[in-house]
């Protein structure tokens, strides 16, 4: 049973396109073109509305070097066994240049590339104990500045936040999602 359902097309309102309009353009406020994961969220628009810019940033907007942002999403995705966010993050990662064993190491926490290793571990490290160590951090500064590390860190908090969110709600993965062909529709 799903705690939650997109919400029907006969209950989208002002208050539910609203809710997107910060973030999304006016062509995908309706429920056919929204995606599962804004569909459920509007089902409290006030919340959707606070919380859609902050993700959007991290996503988008955020310091972090694409390919690193998409690695820390995947861990991150992983860690909570969120289908939702790896099947539209697998693909995205693939399109910023990570390779099918960039992805892999996501799942096992064993990356070739060193500093690929330090953005794991920290990620990690968040997961398992709320902070990034000492050392953790310090190995991180090397290639990322302070910017690029809080970055680091509210992309572990926000799409841990979004994960609880989308697992407990049961969001549904959309069919073909992780395809070039889905993003390419909902473009449309």
């Amino acid at each position: 049973m799903r705690m939650l359902t997109p919400l029907p097309a006969e209950e989208w309102d002002d208050q539910a396109r609203e809710a997107l309009a910060s973030t999304v353009p006016p062509e995908r406020r309706r429920p056919d073109k929204a995606g599962n994961a804004l569909s459920t969220l509007v089902h409290h628009p006030v919340l959707a509305g606070a919380f859609l810019p902050f993700n959007t940033y991290l996503q988008k907007d955020s310091t972090l070097p694409e390919r690193l942002r998409e690695l820390v999403i995947l861990r991150t995705a992983f860690h909570h066994g969120c289908v939702y966010e790896w099947g539209h993050h697998s693909a995205m990662a693939r399109q910023v240049g990570l390779t099918e064993g960039d992805v892999a190491s996501t799942q096992t926490g064993s990356a070739a590339d060193e500093f690929d290793q330090t953005v794991l571990e920290a990620v990690d490290e968040l997961y398992s104990g709320s902070r990034i160590s000492a050392p953790t951090w310090e190995r991180l500064g090397r290639r990322l500045d302070d910017r690029q590390r809080m970055d680091l860190m509210f992309t572990v908090g926000g799409y841990s936040t979004l994960a609880f969110a989308l697992n407990t709600f049961d969001v549904p993965l959309e069919d073909g999602a992780g395809t070039d062909e889905f993003y390419a529709s909902m473009e449309n």
